[in-house]
């Protein structure tokens, strides 16, 4: 009897000691999850056709995927991947850490070739993106994601606006409940809002403050020389 005592105290000394190992690598690990490294050979398969288009002239070497974890709207940690320029691969690495450690909630986090590189499906779903081999919508001219360094943040509830005519467009579409930027709602950007201080602290500027129409989900920086 006292031998069995001695194994299930054994048995139950070791148990704790793995999960209390386990629990200590978990909540450690949680904060090594934020880092660049170059477009992988299968990541790059993915992209091909998609975001990285046939008449796309950014080279490969240039791209970057940056590895985060995220709060999304239920408070649920999730993994999540952007594909930007190596430029400010360092700084969304910084700035989504920050944001993970505050716990702000971005709905998802994915490569825009999980909707077949199609920014109103990618948008209505309220993903955050960044790269993207496109034309500005509504014009011939190469958007700043075409390069990799502008990025779009909960974008259903920060919508693109903008008024001709009287005539006010939104996009995604499904995002006009949230034009009304006096509406207090999760997601939403503004310039009190921790989001925006991060950005802007690390010299982005954002759709919020341009005056021929407001883009309230985007983030942009020019590269430097």
């Amino acid at each position: 009897m006292m031998q069995t005592k001695r194994i299930l105290l054994l048995i139950f000394s070791v148990m704790f000691l793995l999960l209390g190992t386990s629990a200590s690598y978990a909540q450690s690990a949680t904060f090594e999850d934020f880092f660049c490294e170059e477009i992988s050979d299968s990541l790059f398969a993915r992209m091909m056709g998609k975001s990285y288009k046939q008449d796309t002239t950014i080279p490969r070497s240039e791209l970057r995927v940056v590895h985060v974890l995220h709060y999304d709207f239920e408070g649920n940690i999730k993994q999540g991947e952007i594909i930007c320029n190596n430029a400010i691969c360092e700084d969304l690495a910084e700035i989504f850490k920050t944001l993970y450690e505050k716990k702000y909630p971005i709905e998802k986090i994915r490569p825009v070739d999980d909707y077949d590189a199609d920014d109103e499906k990618s948008m209505t779903d309220n993903n955050t993106s960044c790269f993207n081999w496109r034309q500005i919508a509504g014009t011939k001219k190469l958007s700043a994601h075409s390069q990799g360094l502008a990025i779009d943040i909960n974008p259903l509830m920060n919508p693109m606006v903008k008024t001709r005519n009287g005539i006010q467009s939104v996009a995604p579409k499904a995002g006009k409940a949230f034009a009304n930027r006096k509406k207090a709602f999760k997601g939403k950007i503004e310039r009190n809002d921790l989001c925006y201080k991060l950005f802007k602290s690390h010299g982005f500027t954002w759709g919020g403050d341009w005056r021929s129409l407001k883009d309230y989900q985007h983030f942009e920086k020019t590269a430097q020389p």
